[in-house]
């Protein structure tokens, strides 16, 4: 889009004005600098209160680990003991009513199958447990 005169007058000689005329921008800014240096210092007026201050140390309560192994054949482990489906439900309801809750760790084998490992992972959710975890090794 080219900025132009519609004069016919002129020959067809005459150069199109094509750039935005920029002091009309320069004035709107230069406006709002001044608006800024104004209200900045009015902004920065206080009250001053003195605060109370308390000594109450952090709690330093860190909530357990529980360790949920899958070996390849699809055994679940829990902190190392074997347990069947049931017992390892019956054992992460408990655990998930604990306050603080504890974070549950999944260690699945490499030759596991994934259905084994998701059914661990179902079976969490559904006790209520809301940290969980995957564990790896790094490759070296």
């Amino acid at each position: 889009m080219a900025f132009g005169t519609l004069d016919d007058t002129l020959d067809a000689d005459t150069p199109i004005l094509n750039e935005i005329n920029m002091t009309p921008l320069v004035d709107v800014m230069l406006v709002l600098l001044i608006i800024f240096i104004i209200t900045v210092p009015v902004m920065k007026h206080a009250i001053t209160v003195a605060l109370p201050s308390a000594t109450a140390q952090p709690l330093a309560t860190k909530p357990e680990t529980l360790q949920l192994s899958v070996d390849a054949q699809g055994t679940t482990f829990l902190n190392q003991s074997p347990l069947t489906e049931a017992e390892l439900a019956t054992r992460l309801q408990a655990e998930a009513r604990k306050e603080p809750q504890p974070e549950l760790h999944i260690r699945g084998d490499k030759a596991v199958r994934y259905e084994f490992v998701a059914q661990a992972m179902a079976q969490a959710q559904q006790a209520g447990l809301r940290k969980i975890n995957f564990v790896t090794e790094p490759r070296h």
